[in-house]
């Protein structure tokens, strides 16, 4: 029997997973990826009787992978909070899927381990740009304004972590950051003992610097469109800056959309604070295109579907 974990490279697919290993101790092979790669069960072998737990991929976008690894016998547990489809029926199937505007994964992984690692799940809901989630989840740990603050900045540096076109835009790959969280029962003692922090703190803002002579293309009072160079930190950087942007402007939505060196775009949509709602339906019109009501994305908008594009966010978001 093998256990194998497939998760998100980025802030909530790493601490969901942390979570479980900690409860539950196993040696398994790690499959990850940048944010963006998210048909990942199509990288699973497997055989009967082994477990896979997938984290933070959206069972819609690998439903024919996991009816796959169902079929040759395998069980699968499955955590998540993106757009579904239909769940299928399966007795080796473990499905917690919750797609509300306000829920992560490591949130339901929270709740499934009756909050024994809360303190992760609060890392991976801040890094999710999800703050009231995040520190409702918080109340209980007692945790001063200062300590909660430690914790959003990791959250948001795991996040950025996880944006490229490929795994070489990234400071580090996903698996090996979450071998390096591995060691760290504590966010606090990972951010106060680990040189990745201080990387992905330093990276954060020296890329976050670069946006501060970007302007949107295209805005009014209920969103904004932004067009990002193709260059590496754009393409890093492009997650964690909606992220800002709808922070900053909580009735408006956002579109970043960053050009690739082999032309098109990947798109990063992040609904109104305000109205957590309609990102995933806009970005499903198109191919490539997923996630969840308050953000989604495209990872590959080609140049004659801007214009589209444009209109339809214009339109979702008037």
């Amino acid at each position: 029997m093998a256990y194998i974990d497939v998760f998100n490279g980025d802030a909530d697919g790493i601490c969901a997973l942390h979570q479980l290993r900690l409860a539950q101790p196993v040696p398994s092979t790690l499959v990850s990826g940048v944010k963006r790669d998210i048909a990942l069960l199509d990288r699973v072998q497997a055989s009967a009787g082994d477990e896979i737990t997938v984290l933070d991929v959206s069972l819609d976008k690998n439903r024919a992978a996991l009816l796959r690894l169902l079929e040759l016998g395998a069980a699968v547990v499955y955590f998540d909070h993106h757009f579904a489809g239909d769940i299928p029926t399966h007795p080796r199937l473990s499905a917690t899927i919750d797609t509300a505007p306000d829920a992560c994964t490591s949130l339901l992984v929270d709740r499934h381990l009756g909050g024994c690692f809360r303190a992760w799940a609060v890392v991976a809901a801040f890094g999710d740009n999800l703050d009231a989630s995040a520190w409702a989840a918080a109340e209980p740990l007692g945790l001063d304004e200062a300590q909660l603050s430690r914790l959003r900045e990791l959250g948001i540096y795991l996040n950025y972590n996880a944006y490229g076109a490929g795994i070489e835009d990234l400071y580090f790959l996903p698996d090996e950051l979450f071998r390096r969280i591995q060691h760290y029962a504590e966010p606090f003692a990972f951010i106060d003992q680990d040189q990745a922090f201080t990387t992905l703190r330093d990276g954060y803002a020296a890329d976050i610097a670069k946006t501060q002579a970007l302007q949107p293309q295209r805005v009014t009072a209920g969103h904004a469109l932004y067009v990002l160079p193709a260059e590496a930190w754009a393409r890093r950087v492009s997650g964690v800056f909606a992220n800002r942007l709808a922070q900053e402007h909580p009735d408006r939505a956002h579109a970043l959309l960053t050009r690739l060196p082999g032309g098109g775009y990947v798109v990063s949509v992040r609904a109104p604070l305000s109205n957590k709602t309609g990102a995933d339906a806009l970005c499903r019109q198109f191919p490539a295109g997923g996630g969840r009501q308050a953000a989604a994305g495209i990872n590959l908008l080609e140049e004659d579907s801007f214009e589209t594009f444009t209109q339809r966010f214009a339109q979702a978001y008037a």
